[in-house]
């Protein structure tokens, strides 16, 4: 705190704001600007790539998804389809590049030899993705 050097004031404290500070550190400041802004301009020329619309990544290949009922009943994206034709749609699938997820989901009371023989029949047929669909934890 300023304590003013006139005995006539009774000593207390000075009401004027000192500023020699804020000027310092704003010269400061200048001359750090004026040094790095002529740094900031780049002197290696590059020609960027420019964006076309030709070559656009094609969207995201949907899931197959498999049902298998408790009574053993398949369905291929919930159409009913028994395990012969199965095995020749996959097989159809598994030549398409990029090759299709198979989702399974199946009942809670689905006996597991169902669901890995049509697991048994996706890895033969060339299917490399195959996933199981489950309801989340509350």
């Amino acid at each position: 705190m300023a304590f003013s050097s006139n005995s006539g004031s009774g000593g207390g404290p000075m009401a004027e704001i000192n500023v020699t500070p804020l000027v310092d550190v704003m010269l400061v400041l200048l001359i750090i600007f004026m040094i790095t802004a002529p740094l900031m301009s780049h002197k290696v020329q590059i020609k960027l790539p420019e964006a076309t619309l030709e070559n656009r990544p094609e969207p995201p290949i949907q899931p197959i998804t498999l049902a298998i009922k408790d009574t053993g009943a398949i369905f291929w994206n919930d159409q009913p389809i028994d395990m012969s034709l199965l095995e020749t749609q996959l097989a159809v699938e598994a030549q398409k590049v990029p090759q299709p997820q198979v989702d399974i989901r199946a009942d809670g009371t689905t006996r597991y030899k169902i669901i890995r023989d049509v697991v048994k029949v996706a890895k033969q047929t060339g299917i490399r993705k195959v996933g199981f669909v489950a309801t989340p934890e509350h």
